[in-house]
């Protein structure tokens, strides 16, 4: 099978996260049986999801992972005026959930199985597939951990995601905090006797921007990411039942994107410790019964890999260029590199398409991704 049929087929999986992806990979372990390749699966507690992981060539080193993502955004809400998870083609494009992020790179990693296996290969490449990206690079955690009992660590990793085939050294990583404000309700004529949960929430919200502004200062600012600073913000927000009631509860849930080498608990820290320090004695001055929580959502390391690193030099090889660049969402490579495992980010398709309605990979950019599979063929082969 080529790439578009094997895209065809990995699109008609519907691995939105919130749902199983061991459909789509029983289907991948047994392609790979059928070019001699054994892999193993990695489940998650409920064994109803599974990362894959494979190896092709020699057994007794490292080699260079390829590594890629099998769940998908979902398309609920959203204005498709295609199937999603049936793929189309109109005017050099292939449409379809996962076509651009990240389903067109593990099709390419796939349809260049049997030029993998044939070759006499002198460095292996390994396959990893995992689970749960998209909710915070969840699944290929264990993954990870299982590489740590090989004999032989990999020496590389290339992560697929879409970056038109642009070799990309540099992401921020995120960490992801649902807070909840604990008040005490009143009748709103007798205000002063409850604890307002909105009211102290939206002091915290306060502080949260204010921690933002000061983060985006010039002399914190790496100009080889967009934007060029961490940057805060609060995405969710939920409280209050009526107007004449102070409310009780009140929830909201914020992000930081981190620049790497900056420590994002620093602003949980500074958070709980207004918190704990500023607002939770006045609120128990009112009404003992009252608390704040903060409950972690998401996290993972940004990505900084060096310009002379050997994965560096790796990657402007397959990709034909050493216009490295950086990323502004995250990926698995952070993980692995903070792993030990060196890392680049570089795959087919536009991430401008990804998590839309009626997403699309350009063909063109999976004929060049083809391409640079077989150049790696060469490569470990010479």
């Amino acid at each position: 099978m080529d790439s578009r049929a094997l895209l065809e087929k990995l699109i008609g999986f519907d691995t939105v996260s919130r749902e199983s992806n061991l459909a789509l990979i029983e289907f991948v372990r047994d392609y790979l049986a059928s070019h001699g390749v054994n892999s193993e699966l990695i489940l998650n507690d409920e064994d109803s999801k599974a990362n894959l992981w494979a190896t092709i060539g020699p057994t007794d080193r490292g080699g260079i992972v390829l590594s890629g993502h099998t769940d998908v955004v979902p398309v609920d809400g959203q204005p498709w005026t295609v199937a999603p998870f049936e793929m189309s083609e109109r005017d050099g494009k292939l449409y379809g959930r996962g076509t651009a992020d990240m389903k067109g790179y593990l099709a390419c990693v796939l349809a260049a199985v049997p030029a993998f296996a044939a070759a006499e290969l002198k460095t292996p490449i390994h396959l990893a597939f995992s689970y749960d990206e998209e909710v915070g690079c969840l699944g290929v955690r264990s993954l990870i951990s299982m590489l740590e009992d090989k004999p032989h660590r990999p020496i590389a990793c290339i992560v697929g995601e879409p970056t038109e085939l642009k070799p990309v050294l540099g992401h921020k990583g995120k960490l992801g905090v649902r807070c909840r404000v604990h008040g005490a309700p009143c009748h709103s004529a007798y205000a002063p006797e409850g604890v307002n949960a909105i009211e102290n929430a939206a002091k915290l919200i306060t502080k949260l921007t204010e921690i933002g502004e000061r983060l985006a200062d010039p002399s914190r600012h790496d100009e080889r990411f967009y934007p060029p600073f961490s940057t805060v913000q609060t995405g969710v927000i939920e409280g209050g039942r009526a107007l004449n009631i102070v409310p009780s509860e009140c929830r909201f849930d914020w992000e930081v994107r981190s620049l790497p080498g900056f420590d994002a608990g620093e602003v949980e820290r500074e958070m709980r410790g207004y918190a704990e320090t500023e607002l939770i004695p006045k609120m128990r001055a009112v009404v003992a019964e009252t608390d704040i929580v903060f409950e972690p959502l998401q996290a993972y390391p940004g990505l900084t890999t060096a310009e002379n690193s050997d994965v560096a030099r790796l990657i402007a090889t397959l990709a034909g260029r050493d216009d490295f660049g950086t990323v502004a969402y995250g990926t698995e490579g952070g993980l692995f590199h903070q792993a030990g495992i060196p890392t680049v980010v570089c795959g087919p398709g536009c991430m401008d398409q990804g998590h839309k309605p009626d997403e699309f990979i350009a063909i063109d950019q999976l004929e060049r991704c083809d391409a640079m599979m077989l150049r790696l063929v060469g490569h470990l082969s010479a």
